[in-house]
């Protein structure tokens, strides 16, 4: 059975990491694969209640983070419906490419922080269609975004789906990951902005021409102002929630988004329905990404059955007898995230550690919160961030890791380095 589930494992990552050659979706080789992992796991336990009690199990851990990211994604694209988010980018103004640079950088990192950093990719990429006009400038900035986006992403417990995961499973709380991990952060954006800017110098900033804008605003400012403020606030509130409550996150989210749809529904009551249907929550639900969500269901489903045929712990303590150092498996695993998607891998490193063992808030779930979350931007295909630069921009494998890849990896390591230093300082 071992062998077998290995195996089988084996083939859906390569599948999953291979999506773009193979045109296969990742979404189909996660579903298929969690079928066919616990079709074998259940012939070969063959005891239908300790099947049954292991599946209910899993798929309630599963559920949760599944409902929280759909709150979360819905609640966006309701901001993104009313143009809220213009009132963010508008006030990015400057002549020349370097001050760009730092001011897209620090929007895009406290950005994703709030919302994700997929959803803040997209937004910024979006943006710099509209302030430059020559397609190197805008490509290399799409570059900058998907690192500013990972790393703003990696030090709250909603800015990415690795983290929200760590901070679902209780492996992580939110004061401790966000006081730990944001200078590792903050450095591993530094790093990359500090030698682009140098780079850059002093070009100047070549703005596309000002059309007539065809397609005028569909909502006023006051619509916009306060979709922004009490979508944010409900991110931003979902946290404090669980500490008051303690009831689990996806609790908080549902509870905000039901919230944002009876002030939505009131907001344009006395509008026709032609004009505000675009504006409903209703048809943000139908805008959020559905595959993505699908993904995230089976392979988390896939990663339980490793975990329950105790593939995950026999994993983690051969790491620790070859390499030993905490530290460097935990490295590892982030840059391993540049080449397969990052899920998975925090998936399988919750399975390989108990909380016995490595409490809540220990260095090694921090440090994954970290490593997971920013080695993705190594290579344009480590992240959905990245995923998603590369399909709006057309960005070239080869050409992201020639002018992007090195600035990311130099990014990761002195944030990384800063970590660790920070931890052994202060414990």
């Amino acid at each position: 059975m071992i062998t077998t589930i290995a195996l089988v494992f084996v083939l859906v990552y390569l599948a999953i990491a291979l999506e773009h050659p193979f045109k296969i979706s990742k979404s189909a080789s996660a579903l298929m694969g969690a079928g066919c992992l616990w079709t074998v796991y259940a012939l070969a336990i063959g005891d239908i209640k300790q099947v049954d009690a292991d599946l209910n199990r899993s798929l309630m851990g599963t559920a949760q983070i599944v409902f929280f990211l759909m709150g979360a994604m819905t609640i966006v694209e309701v901001i993104d419906a009313h143009e809220g988010f213009l009132a963010i980018t508008s006030r990015i103004k400057t002549q020349r490419l370097s001050s760009l640079m730092w001011m897209v950088g620090f929007v895009t990192f406290f950005l994703s922080s709030i919302l994700d950093n997929l959803t803040t990719t997209i937004v910024m990429i979006s943006l710099m269609k509209k302030l430059l006009d020559k397609r190197e400038d805008r490509i290399f900035f799409a570059g900058i975004i998907v690192i500013a986006a990972n790393a703003g992403g990696a030090w709250t417990p909603i800015g990415d789906v690795t983290t929200t995961m760590l901070w679902i499973g209780n492996q992580i709380t939110t004061l401790s990951i966000m006081k730990s991990v944001f200078l590792a952060s903050m450095v591993n954006l530094l790093v990359p902005l500090a030698v682009t800017s140098y780079l850059l110098g002093g070009r100047p900033v070549l703005a596309p021409a000002r059309k007539a804008d065809a397609n005028r605003l569909q909502s006023s400012p006051f619509e916009r102002k306060l979709m922004l403020i009490l979508g944010l606030g409900i991110l931003v509130g979902v946290p404090v929630f669980k500490t008051i409550t303690n009831l689990p996150p996806f609790m908080g989210i549902l509870f905000g988004l039901g919230i944002l749809w009876m002030v939505g529904d009131l907001l344009h009551v006395k509008k026709e329905d032609s004009k505000k249907q675009h504006l409903t929550l209703v048809h943000a639900l139908t805008r959020i990404d559905m595959s993505s969500i699908i993904f995230f269901i089976g392979i988390l489903m896939a990663v339980a059955v490793l975990e329950h045929a105790h593939l995950l712990s026999s994993l983690a303590q051969w790491l620790d007898k070859v390499v030993g150092r905490q530290d460097i498996i935990v490295l590892i695993i982030g840059l391993a995230s540049a080449v397969v998607d990052n899920v998975p891998l925090v998936a399988a490193s919750m399975g390989m550690y108990s909380l016995a063992q490595y409490p809540t808030d220990s260095f090694l779930w921090e440090f994954i919160a970290y490593c997971a979350g920013t080695g993705g931007s190594i290579l344009i295909i480590g992240s959905a961030s990245g995923v998603a630069a590369m399909g709006l921009e057309k960005i070239d494998f080869f050409w992201y890791a020639r002018k992007i890849g090195g600035l990311a990896l130099l990014g990761y390591l002195a944030g990384a380095l800063v970590y660790v230093l920070q931890y052994r300082l202060f414990h």
